[in-house]
């Protein structure tokens, strides 16, 4: 069983080169369509915030039973593990059922599109952008729309790859389960407006969720300062997000911010041409060393005794 999940992990990452499952068959699809069902923003706070707890609550419940019998199956199925065989087969099942609840290909593959439709024109990439960001882009330059590009690959590189890897090496599948449902329950119900105590338990399960991986990530970036990044993750209002993104803008020496909200590294070079591209290589280099870390993690804490 200790070599299950370390296993497993690297089918997942190699089958999300081929890219991503159809929408049908798509579980943070679904997450996304239970969590779209709710529309609870003219309850008062107190009410607000209790149905927004028992709707995540239902939801999380419902995600971590399925996750639990589909690689309760597996095991099951495929016990004794004293056969290779089987243990790759195990392996096989398992790294396939993780690998629609992380997604490196994809992130990449849309913060390099962006830089793409900058080629085309501005607004052709701030309307790219606007798919990947909850900010107005309409008025962005195009140093800012890279600059939110980067911001975004950041941020996302622990909230699709390593966050996930990270609660599957501590509770299995059900663990990377319930983490991108509550992934996905903060993005869509975490916002500070009339919808705030709707979704308050989501974003603080998240917040505490993405605490240990936020780091993390920040950690396998590289950047070049730990003293300078503490400094710098803590200027944006998220407890987390700050430090994916500080690693990134101090490992490309970038500025990086949100106008009106933040700045990271004002010291750094401007977000030119190049920058995106840039960014991808580092987090892809940072997607495999977070993977080895993380998988000997799983090992260890699976160690007999």
């Amino acid at each position: 069983m200790n070599l299950l999940l370390p296993l497993a992990m690297g089918v997942a990452l190699a089958v999300d080169r081929l890219g991503e499952p159809p929408a049908w068959a798509h579980p943070v699809v679904g997450m996304g369509r239970y969590l779209g069902l709710f529309r609870l923003t003219r309850l008062p706070a107190a009410l607000g915030f209790i149905a927004g707890a028992l709707a995540w609550l239902a939801g999380a419940a419902a995600v971590g039973f399925i996750a639990l019998w589909l690689e309760g199956w597996v095991l099951i199925a495929l016990q004794p593990w004293a056969s290779p065989l089987r243990l790759a087969a195990a392996a096989v099942l398992i790294g396939l059922l993780l690998k629609p609840l992380l997604a490196w290909r994809m992130l990449a593959d849309e913060a390099m599109a962006v830089e793409a439709a900058l080629g085309e024109s501005l607004n052709a990439g701030r309307a790219r952008l606007s798919r990947l960001v909850s900010r107005d882009t309409s008025a962005l330059t195009e140093t800012e729309v890279r600059e939110a590009a980067v911001e975004t690959l950041a941020e996302n590189l622990n909230d699709s790859v390593i966050a996930p890897l990270f609660w599957f090496a501590i509770l299995g599948l059900p663990g990377a389960a319930i983490y991108r449902f509550a992934n996905t329950a903060d993005a869509m119900w975490g916002y500070r407006d009339e919808r705030e105590w709707c979704g308050k338990w989501a974003a603080r399960v998240d917040d505490v969720l993405s605490w240990l991986p936020a780091r993390l990530t920040a950690l396998v970036l590289l950047p070049p300062a730990l003293g300078t990044l503490l400094r710098e993750a803590r200027r944006t209002p998220s407890p987390n997000s700050g430090w994916p993104m500080a690693a990134m803008a101090l490992r490309l020496d970038v500025r990086l911010g949100k106008p009106g909200v933040y700045t990271l590294h004002a010291g750094g070079r401007p977000a030119e041409a190049g920058a995106v591209q840039a960014a991808c290589t580092v987090a892809r280099q940072a997607v495999i060393a977070g993977a080895v870390l993380i998988a000997a993690l799983a090992w260890a804490v699976r160690m007999p005794a």
